[in-house]
């Protein structure tokens, strides 16, 4: 394969391959790059409804960032398969329209004092930040 059709033939395949599934020609795929924040939290108590509660009440709180374009909080599902891990208490997934407005997040005022409201409640936090074309 001739390097030039062999590079067009990448750009194709990698424009077309989702997270390890191919598109559909139906699918739209907008040009505009997203950023998506996941964060996963494993409370210190995680039999604790008050913990969970409180938890909710500030990830609620801080939904308000005004540069988060769609929020969603999220508990575990009761699906039980060996690839899906469930041992978090609490999920928070947020979507803004590039890595700047995320930044702009994590330096908020809101942000910081969340951090430092309800940071005693967690043992344990992942995050997941991705870019991608935003799908239709």
């Amino acid at each position: 394969m001739k390097s030039t059709t062999r590079r067009n033939f990448l750009k194709a395949t990698a424009m077309t391959t989702v997270v390890g599934t191919t598109a559909k020609a139906s699918d739209k795929i907008d040009a505009k790059q997203i950023f998506v924040h996941h964060v996963y939290f494993w409370l210190k108590n995680p039999s604790s409804e008050a913990d969970k509660a409180k938890l909710l009440e500030g990830l609620e709180v801080l939904s308000k960032v005004p540069e988060i374009k769609m929020v969603h909080i999220g508990m575990p599902a009761s699906t039980n398969r060996s690839v899906i891990e469930r041992s978090y208490s609490v999920s928070w997934l947020l979507f803004f329209e590039n890595l700047e407005q995320e930044e702009i997040y994590q330096k908020h005022p809101i942000h910081l004092k969340f951090v430092a409201d309800y940071s005693h409640l967690w043992e344990k936090v992942i995050v997941y930040d991705s870019v991608g074309a935003q799908r239709k």
